[in-house]
């Protein structure tokens, strides 16, 4: 008799589930649909940094949107950390419930990268189009047919529509999608909205410290980025940090005649890249000792790493590449150490433009990301040392002074910046096993658990100034193009990431 009444009280729960989670995807397929104008009205207010009446207009838009949804919105002004980029402010909107509940406090941007229409497939990136897959093509279809049972596999294509205005609808329309339920979130919520991360947060340091009892909350979620390649659901636990060398190398005052002076004057070109090419090996393995210094693969993490269902040999063929660098075993492991990148080299001329010259200068752009267990400033020091122990003579935030031009070999100006640092909370901890669980319930599967990506995002003032745990949820394909030209999101990924959103905001934290 006691099995009989657990199985019934098991049937019956399960029932309820079913449900509710049916009538929560009714209401959310019906606000979605009713949504969709309000989204590309969204797209379509240009959200360069730099151009700032057309921010002004994102930050309004917010204002409006979150105070309608009954949050309290205030803007507030930080010091900026780079005093010639315009200072837009921040948003900070609270939506209180009741004080039985803990606080959630959630990051995004609404700013984008600069656009060259020239590259993009549609005549203006901020006038969103909506596309399906013809022959392997992407086609501009009726924007109002969205409106009518849409496929899930068509895109939208403008700029920032997965980098980060994606997500913010999304949880606009949770929102909207709890008010239909009449439920309320089981968290407090407080946001803070940023519209210069593609400029690299200048003012987020200063507004963190400078409102820290305004943004004291229990747990930061942010909600920006990609899913797995998987597209699977996705749950991330860290970020890399980063920070920024700049190497500019000397030879004659201007660029030379190579047939006079080949053989005499000192070519900067080959003297950076001697330079840069002693960093690593010939496997992609920094060379500079003391640079993974810290790092330590424990059998646990390691199976941590593994769980993540990569592809190795798609993720090759994606890239075009015969082999992978030896920074680790495999792509989540190499992802768990610092980097060292030329992310771009400038000397003389090419192609058309190339001249019979000894250049004058050679300019290195490098990036170095940066792990938890990294130690920033002794991470450069390192790279500048290794710099001076090549031969160079390093100087740096500054010209050479003629007098150091004729009795210097090598110069080297040396310029570095650390932006961002990295974070990464624990898997099994409380944030973690919340979002687990309303991700299990919305998608019926366990979500990927990532313990960090690749990239980098300006969330380490908040876990350091605030002590909060972080995690990221991603929602949109990996295939956006963001910060490129012809940047989408699926529209599959847009309703499964507001389901996932809803789900959030209605799982109990313990």
């Amino acid at each position: 008799m006691n099995k009989l009444i657990i199985f019934i009280l098991i049937l019956s729960i399960n029932t309820a589930a079913s449900q509710s989670r049916n009538k929560i995807l009714e209401v959310s397929n019906k606000v979605i649909q009713n949504n969709w104008n309000n989204f590309f009205e969204m797209l379509s207010i240009p959200n360069d940094g730099y151009d700032s009446p057309n921010i002004e207009k994102n930050i309004i838009w917010c204002e409006e949107t979150f105070s309608d949804l009954g949050f309290n919105v205030e803007r507030v002004n930080a010091e900026s950390t780079s005093p010639s980029m315009p200072n837009h402010p921040l948003l900070i909107a609270n939506k209180f419930v009741s004080n039985k509940y803990k606080t959630v406090l959630i990051y995004f941007h609404m700013d984008g990268q600069p656009v060259d229409p020239s590259k993009w497939n549609q005549k203006d990136p901020f006038i969103p189009i909506l596309t399906e897959n013809i022959d392997g093509n992407w086609v501009e279809i009726d924007r109002d047919r969205i409106n009518y049972n849409p496929d899930p596999d068509w895109r939208i294509f403008g700029r920032s529509t997965s980098d980060d205005k994606g997500p913010p609808m999304m949880l606009v329309n949770a929102l909207k999608i709890l008010e239909e339920l009449n439920k309320k979130p089981k968290f407090n919520l407080k946001l803070i909205i940023d519209f210069q991360e593609e400029m690299g947060s200048p003012t987020v340091v200063s507004a963190v410290s400078l409102h820290k009892e305004k943004l004291k909350s229990d747990f930061l979620l942010i909600i920006d980025g990609p899913r797995h390649p998987s597209n699977k659901p996705t749950l991330t636990f860290g970020a890399r940090g980063i920070s920024r060398i700049t190497l500019k190398s000397y030879g004659p005052i201007k660029p030379q005649h190579s047939g006079h002076f080949g053989n005499y004057a000192p070519n900067p070109a080959m003297n950076l890249s001697k330079i840069l090419s002693s960093m690593k090996d010939y496997d992609g393995v920094v060379t500079i000792p003391g640079f993974y210094d810290g790092v330590i693969l424990t059998e646990d993490v390691k199976r941590e790493l593994d769980a993540v269902p990569d592809d190795e040999e798609k993720i090759r063929e994606d890239l075009m590449i015969s082999s992978s660098d030896k920074v680790g075993s495999n792509y989540q492991e190499a992802i768990q150490y610092p980097s060292l990148n030329v992310r771009g080299l400038n000397s003389g001329w090419v192609g058309k433009e190339a001249r019979t010259i000894v250049p004058d200068v050679a300019v290195a752009e490098i990036d170095v990301r940066l792990v938890k267990e990294s130690k920033p400033k002794e991470l450069l020091n390192l790279i500048k040392n290794h710099i001076i122990d090549q031969g160079a003579y390093v100087i740096e935030g500054r010209e050479p002074s003629s007098e150091e031009r004729l009795t210097k070999k090598n110069i080297i100006r040396y310029d570095s910046k650390i932006s961002y640092l990295a974070y990464r909370t624990e898997i099994n901890s409380p944030i973690g096993n919340w979002a687990t669980r309303a991700l299990k319930k919305a998608f019926l599967e366990d979500p990927i658990k990532k313990r960090t990506s690749g990239g980098s995002i300006p969330i380490s003032p908040f876990v350091t100034t605030l002590n909060v745990p972080a995690l990221t949820y991603p929602s949109v394909n990996k295939d956006n193009n963001q910060h490129s030209p012809n940047e989408n999101i699926r529209v599959g990924n847009f309703i499964d990431g507001t389901l996932g959103m809803v789900y959030l905001l209605l799982e109990d934290i313990d």
